[in-house]
């Protein structure tokens, strides 16, 4: 294609300029003055371009108007290349299309914001995949893959973005159209004729290049180092024809690769993809020192060397080797999402060494690794070797790796792990070397840093700890930033090998390549962009390295009045600046995961939990004391479920629920809360109400009119169907099967556990007893089954007034089982308190609560809900909520709960015998979980009950179902619960026979299932049930 002739844009008029489509209100700006580094930018305004046409118009808009213009796709970068003051270009949001797959060439033709696991899910329906495979798959796009030249873990064997890059089509600085692509030197000479910008460009960088190759050449890192992101990609263009004769095609993609946006625009690129590798095995060694895996990765690499880019060797072939040090392991253990992936972790290593192999025979594959790992164990190097063939075993490994990054800011301390040395990159013969080095240099000022990452490359992400609040850790960063340019120039090496330079490392380039360079590297980008309007300041010319950061030392940190009192953090503003920007929460549905349902549903920065996270510290940082009435954070927090799914799923277990629920109690304090948040905040108040006139009740709730009073008082949308309330509540039922007072029933009190009693008491009344004791009590639960001890069912509003047989299904259960059963009158747990921002209210019930239950909880008695988010509040809000002198009650009460699938499963656990007390051979389940158990707990308690009593269930995918509690039935949210649903969920549910049972231990997700897809929804209680044998 080629460019248009060249504009004298700059003489234009205003005027003669399209005027595109600006946004430039605050949120927004707040939203993209950050990405995933240490920087903090607002820009003027934000663009979403469709197509290259929109850039096109943006890119001569800003040359008239002098203003700057950053790229940005997921905005993960770490050096800060996707922050600055102009206008921020996100191409996420629309420009997110594969434009086209040819298997056959093995090619694909993709816009800036494709996710790279969107598109090896579709290459790999024909055996192909994308090489380069960041930590950051699941959100990062080619767009900032080609930006950054991304690498990743199996760059051992897939090289860089750079190498898998064979064609882009861009927009130049003067709004031109250009495409870059292999030439032949007849093309080349075709192209430099041309009186375009782009033929100015091939004529000048050519000269440039001719007049310079030797010096180039003996200043950039040394050619055996495959990840050299440091300036301008000179070298790799002196090796192509025609300046070294017999190389490769002229190609200048391979100098936009790894530009960062600062000399082009990218509209789309053709990217080679390469075979999936048939088999692949993980073996895994464990080493008593750093320096022991630095010689077994040197190794490991000698011993099965990577093949050429592209190729393969049936034999195995080495595609990655990753290290993991103690750092990061023990952060493992405080993330709930990757305390479940450490399995494979023997002792307590201060390295680990994830080795993956790949072949075509699986048999060969596992005396390779077999035969590796002996010969590294013989050589002294290492204590442990395993090896993994399971995908799920592989699956866990390889995310814990790569929540390695996310991991480093996982606990707030003033003592963090800055991104300022980053990924310096060396041979892989002289990193054991260089480490020894640069350690002596930690020791030197008196620090240590994480090591972790891409061993067999010769590229480590090396993270000094530093105490950046003190105008001491500061200076320390800066000169240790000065040693460790020094010492990679010493060894040749390359001061970035993915994450490029950007803000945090252009300061430094000089140190490495030498001032020789440092013209040339300005005149690349003059030739490219003449009024330096592409992302300046990032690799030329840069501000000072400490410029325009998040957080300055000696910075006053605000504090503030909370309900919560933040004892795992320290205080609120240390979960406030927990977000290090990475992005998790950015995936999308397909990616699996319930981090972040809004996000996934809408694609806008503002329902990330990274979008909220940075508005939040911006305001509370910026208006301090006015920030509870912000409405730009109001806007940010309108879409956030409270799904709790950050809280694991987030590596810096980010806790937006909470930090949402904060903020309301702040808005509500200052401008009270709106009617329907009293509606649905407070269901212990009027259920009672409604109760007595069920049927009345539900009658009314179904007519349009009643409806239409609904969404005008309460702000409930009219296509919903409120819950239908019971006949004959769980509380009536159980009262009626009491045993007479002298069967020897216990019914223990809340101040006597022990006393024997009879009949219900009310809840509201202080200091009168709350429990009542099942039918199982002084004798055999059924005949032949032991008693196996007491347990406690907290009954919870909606299992009382809406689906009691909920209840009657748990005490069937338990009893079948053989445990006598003690029940609560129906209990406010503070869930719905929470969830409209009542916090003080939920922190008097939790009082309440924790009175009531420590008595039963200290006799050692099981506390089981069936509602997730109503018992897992006892193990989660209230250890956070209470005041100090009932804190070890609550731990007590936090430790005695259980949900009512993790209490059978340690019963099953304990007497694997009784499974065969059920039978559900031959049926079928598809199971949904509930947003809070799948972050708090996980699935294999739900999955591995009904499975040991015999259904054959499927855990679906489906992330969260989108009712979220009152969050679906607000007029507001209807649309997006809805859209939520669809993702996933609902086409799961209308494609699943109507014989198989769909089991979800959510409330809310029952009631979502049936107004979204009308089929019947049940706990995991009543599927239990219906499985019991007679008898």
């Amino acid at each position: 294609m080629d460019s248009t002739d060249l504009p004298a844009i700059n003489a234009r008029s205003e005027s003669q300029v399209a005027q595109p489509d600006i946004h430039r209100d605050t949120l927004l700006r707040r939203l993209y003055a950050n990405d995933a580094s240490m920087y903090e930018e607002q820009p003027e305004g934000v663009f979403f371009p469709q197509n290259g046409d929109d850039i096109r118009d943006l890119v001569k808009w800003c040359a008239v108007h002098r203003t700057p213009i950053t790229a940005r796709a997921a905005g993960t970068s770490l050096a800060g290349q996707t922050t600055g003051g102009g206008v921020v270009m996100d191409t996420s949001r629309h420009m997110s299309r594969i434009l086209e797959i040819r298997p056959a060439e093995g090619r694909a033709t993709v816009q800036p914001g494709v996710i790279r696991d969107t598109l090896n899910r579709e290459a790999a329906v024909h055996g192909l995949q994308f090489g380069p495979d960041t930590s950051t798959t699941n959100r990062c796009m080619l767009g900032g893959m080609i930006g950054n030249n991304s690498a990743g873990s199996f760059s051992l064997k897939h090289r860089t973005t750079r190498e898998h890059v064979q064609t882009m089509r861009v927009v130049l600085s003067d709004g031109s159209l250009a495409e870059f692509g292999p030439l032949t030197n007849e093309e080349l000479e075709t192209r430099k004729q041309r009186k375009t910008l782009e033929g100015r460009i091939y004529r000048e960088m050519l000269a440039l290049l001719e007049a310079n190759k030797d010096a180039i050449l003996d200043s950039y890192p040394h050619p055996d180092i495959t990840r050299r992101n440091t300036g301008y990609a000179l070298d790799r263009l002196c090796e192509m024809e025609p300046l070294n004769p017999g190389g490769r095609p002229f190609n200048m993609a391979e100098l936009l690769c790894g530009s960062e946006g600062t000399l082009a625009m990218t509209v789309d690129a053709d990217v080679r993809l390469v075979p999936l590798p048939k088999h692949k095995i993980l073996l895994i060694g464990q080493y008593t020192t750093l320096r022991e895996s630095m010689l077994a990765t040197v190794e490991a690499v000698k011993a099965v060397p990577p093949p050429a880019v592209g190729e393969t060797r049936e034999d195995g072939e080495l595609g990655a080797v990753e290290l993991i040090d103690d750092i990061i392991i023990k952060a493992t253990e405080l993330n709930l999402e990757q305390s479940r992936n450490r399995f494979f972790i023997v002792g307590e290593p201060k390295a680990v060494l994830i080795m993956q192999l790949e072949g075509g025979d699986a048999d060969k594959l596992v005396a390779r690794a077999k035969a590796l790992g002996e010969q590294l164990k013989a050589d002294g190097l290492g204590y442990d070797y395993q090896i993994f063939t399971q995908p799920e075993d592989m699956h866990k490994v390889w995310e814990l790796r790569k929540a390695g990054l996310g991991l480093l800011m996982g606990t707030w301390a003033e003592s963090r792990t800055p991104e300022f040395i980053e990924d310096t990159s060396v041979r892989v013969e002289d990193l054991p070397a260089y480490i020894e080095e640069f350690e002596a240099i930690m020791r030197r000022y008196d620090t240590h840093s994480v090591y972790y990452a891409h061993a067999s490359v010769g590229e480590l992400h090396l993270r000094p700890e530093l105490n950046l609040t003190t105008r001491e850790g500061f200076e320390k960063m800066k000169q240790i930033a000065v040693d460790v340019a020094r010492l990679v120039k010493k060894y040749r090496g390359s001061l970035s090998g993915e994450h490029g330079d950007g803000r945090v490392r252009a300061p430094y380039i000089e140190l490495v390549l030498g001032t020789e360079m440092m013209p040339l590297l300005r005149q690349v980008k003059q030739i490219w962009d003449p009024n330096g309007i592409f992302n300046p300041g990032k690799i030329v010319d840069p501000k000072p390295m400490d410029a325009d950061l998040r957080f300055y030392p000696e910075e006053e940190i605000p504090t503030f009045n909370t309900v919560f009192h933040y004892r795992n953090e320290g205080n609120f503003m240390a979960l406030v600046d927990k977000c290090n920007g990475a992005g998790v929460c950015r995936k999308l549905a397909e990616s699996g995961g319930t981090m972040c349902p809004s996000y996934m549903a809408t694609r806008d920065e503002k329902d990330s939990t990274r979008g909220r996270a940075n508005v939040f510290r911006q305001v509370f940082r910026g208006e301090r004391y006015d920030a509870f009435s912000n409405d730009d954070l109001h806007d940010a927090l309108s879409l956030c479920l409270s799904c709790k799914a950050c809280k694991t799923e987030c590596p810096a277990n980010v806790d937006m629920a909470k930090m949402k629920a904060e903020f309301t109690q702040g808005r509500h304090d200052r401008a009270g809360a709106p009617l329907s948040y009293h509606f649905f905040g407070r269901p212990e108040l009027f259920y009672p109400l409604a109760a007595p006139f069920s049927g009345l009740v539900n009658w009314m709730n179904r007519l349009n009119p009643v409806k239409e009073i609904y969404k005008t008082l309460f702000n409930i949308h009219p296509d919903r169907n409120l819950p239908e309330f019971s006949a004959q509540t769980f509380q009536q039922w159980f009262r009626k099967r009491q045993p007479k007072p002298d069967s020897g029933s216990q019914n223990p009190g809340a101040t006597s556990p022990g006393a024997h009693t009879s009949g219900f008491q009310t809840v509201t009344e202080v200091g009168s007893r709350h429990v009542t004791g099942s039918q199982a009590a002084g004798k055999q639960a059924r005949k032949g089954t032991p008693i196996r001890g007491k347990v406690l069912i907290m009954v919870d509003v909606f299992m009382n007034y809406n689906e009691p047989e909920v209840g009657r299904a748990m005490v069937h259960v338990l009893e079948h089982l053989g445990y006598e059963v003690l029940v609560t009158q129906p209990l406010a747990s503070g869930r719905t308190q929470l969830s409209k921002g009542f916090v003080r209210d939920a922190r008097s019930i939790a009082h309440k609560n924790i009175g009531l239950l420590t008595p039963y909880a200290s006799e050692g008695i099981p506390i089981i809900g069936q509602e997730p988010s109503e018992i897992l509040s006892l193990r989660d809000e209230y250890l956070d909520l209470c005041d100090d002198d009932r804190l070890d009650g609550a731990r007590k009460v936090a430790a005695s709960a259980y949900l009512f699938e993790e209490f059978l499963q340690k019963h099953f656990a304990a007497f694997p015998e009784d499974a065969n007390r059920f039978d559900a051979r031959g049926r079928q389940a598809v199971v949904h979980g509930h947003c809070h158990a799948k972050a708090l707990v996980g699935m294999e308690p739900v999955m591995e009950v009904l499975e040991k009593i015999g259904y054959q269930a499927e855990n679906l995918p489906t992330g969260c179902c989108g009712m979220a509690g009152s969050f679906g039935y607000e007029n507001e949210h209807f649309e997006i619960s809805q859209q939520i649903g669809e993702m996933v969920l609902f086409p799961r549910l209308r494609s699943t026979p109507e014989e198989t049972e769909i089991c979800a231990h959510g409330f809310s997700c029952r009631h979502q299932i049936a107004d979204g897809v009308d089929r019947t929804a049940h706990h995991t209680a009543v599927l239990v049930r219906n499985a019991m044998k007679p008898g």
